[in-house]
């Protein structure tokens, strides 16, 4: 079971124009492509299956659980955790 704000290191198993599938040890979840840094930086490459992200997750009571591997709201995620940034 997934929590909000934890991170974890996942793998991206499957890409659509909305976003990514990916696995986290067995559990799967999505990114939504805003929630990729190739959504705001055209310099940074965008998903392909087997890309190994660290992610937070955002939303772990949806189906499936909702993820940013965004660098901002893992730094959010900290702050509310009380780890830092």
């Amino acid at each position: 079971m997934f929590h909000d704000h934890q991170e974890l290191d996942v793998t991206v198993v499957a890409v659509a124009p909305v976003g990514s599938k990916v696995d986290a040890d067995g559990r799967t979840g999505f990114i939504d492509q805003v929630k990729h840094p190739s959504w705001w930086d055209e310099s940074s490459a965008r998903p392909q299956v087997g890309d190994r992200l660290h992610v937070v997750v955002l939303d772990a009571s949806r189906e499936e659980p909702r993820f940013s591997a965004l660098q901002r709201d893992i730094d959010i995620a900290r702050r509310l955790r009380g780890t830092g940034a």
